[in-house]
C-alpha cells in the first residue's frame, strides 16, 4: 500500500497529496491538464498520462474527482481504474458522491476482487492543507482498519460508518447541517447589515456564544470583506444539497431548509456565479436588496 494511485489532483486533491508525500507514500497521479500539477510534480509526484498507467502497479487508489458522471468515467468508462488497477488493490472514493453510485462501484469492484470504500471528507482546503480532514467512510471493516494509515496522513477524525454508501451518506448529512448554518450566518449579517450595524463587531460579540459555528468563523470576515474565492466550489455545493435532497426524498423526508437555501444557490448559479466559494451564498441578499449600501 505504499505506492498510491490518485486522481483528481484540485484544490483538496492537491494538499492530500502532498500529506501522504510527507508521510512516506509513493504517489503517483493522473490529471487531465499537467499543466496544473506542476507543482507537485516538482515536489516529487509521479505524472502520468493516463488513468490505466497511474494505477496499474499501486495497491492503493484514490480518487477525489467533481461529480457523479467524474466518479463513473474514471472507474467504469475505457481505460478506467476497475479495469487497470492490480489484484486487490484498496480503491478508495473520496469524491462527494451519491450513495447508490457508491454501493455500485462497491459491488462492481467486490467482483473483481478489490477492496472498496467510500470515504468522502468535509474540512475544506483549510483542514486539506493542515491534514486535519474529518473522514467518513462506508465498506467492510476490515478495509477501513487497513486503511487507517493512508487516511491518518490526511485527516483526523476519522471514523467508520458502516456498509458501502454510508461514508456518502454521513457526508451528506454533514452538507445538509452546513447549508443551514450558513443560511443563518448570510440571513443574520443580513439582517445587521440593513440594521446600520457594524459587522466586525456583530460577528466578534457572538461568536463565543450560542450562535457560535464553524461557518461563522470561516466564512464571517470573508462575507465582510467580499472575498469569494473558493475553498469550496458554489457549483460542487449544489451538486452535494441536490444528491442530499434526492435522498431525503426516496425517504419521504421533507427537509425544507436544505430546499431553499439550495434554490437560492441555483438562483446565485444561474447569474454566473457557480465558480465562487460556498460564503457567495450572501450575494443572494445582495440581490434582495438587504446587503446591499442602496438602503
Amino acid at each position: 500500500m505504499d505506492r498510491i494511485g490518485f486522481i483528481g489532483v484540485g484544490i483538496m486533491g492537491k494538499s492530500m497529496v502532498r500529506n501522504l508525500m510527507k508521510a512516506g507514500y509513493e504517489l503517483h497521479i493522473f490529471a487531465r491538464t499537467k499543466a496544473k500539477v506542476e507543482d507537485v510534480i516538482s515536489e516529487g509526484a509521479v505524472y502520468h498520462d493516463s488513468i490505466g498507467d497511474c494505477v496499474k502497479d499501486c495497491g492503493t487508489v484514490i480518487t477525489i474527482v467533481g461529480f457523479p458522471k467524474d466518479v463513473e468515467e474514471v472507474y467504469f468508462d475505457s481505460g478506467n481504474i476497475l479495469d487497470s488497477a492490480k489484484e486487490g488493490a484498496y480503491l478508495i472514493d473520496m469524491t462527494t458522491t451519491s450513495p447508490m453510485l457508491a454501493e455500485k462501484l462497491y459491488k462492481a469492484g467486490l467482483e473483481r476482487g478489490f477492496h472498496v470504500l467510500d470515504a468522502p471528507v468535509t474540512g475544506g482546503d483549510v483542514g486539506a492543507k493542515a491534514g486535519t480532514l474529518s473522514i467518513l467512510a462506508g465498506g467492510e471493516k476490515e478495509d477501513f482498519e487497513s486503511c487507517r494509515p493512508v487516511f491518518e496522513a490526511m485527516g483526523e477524525n476519522i471514523n467508520y460508518q458502516g456498509k458501502a454508501g454510508c461514508g456518502q451518506h454521513a457526508k451528506l448529512a454533514n452538507q445538509i447541517m452546513i447549508a443551514g448554518t450558513l443560511s443563518g450566518v448570510c440571513e443574520a449579517l443580513a439582517y445587521a447589515k440593513a440594521k446600520g450595524l457594524e459587522l466586525e463587531t456583530v460577528v466578534k460579540s457572538v461568536a463565543f456564544g450560542a450562535a457560535g459555528s464553524r461557518q461563522l468563523d470561516l466564512f464571517g470576515p470573508k462575507i465582510i470583506a467580499e472575498d469569494y474565492a473558493p475553498g469550496f466550489f458554489m457549483k460542487h455545493f449544489i451538486k452535494d444539497m441536490t444528491l442530499a435532497l434526492t435522498e431525503a426524498n426516496r425517504s419521504g423526508l421533507c427537509l425544507d431548509v436544505l430546499s431553499q437555501t439550495l434554490a437560492n444557490y441555483e438562483e446565485l448559479q444561474a447569474e454566473g456565479f457557480g465558480e465562487l466559494g460556498t460564503q457567495a451564498l450572501i450575494k443572494y441578499y445582495d440581490m434582495e436588496g438587504s446587503f446591499s449600501d442602496d438602503e
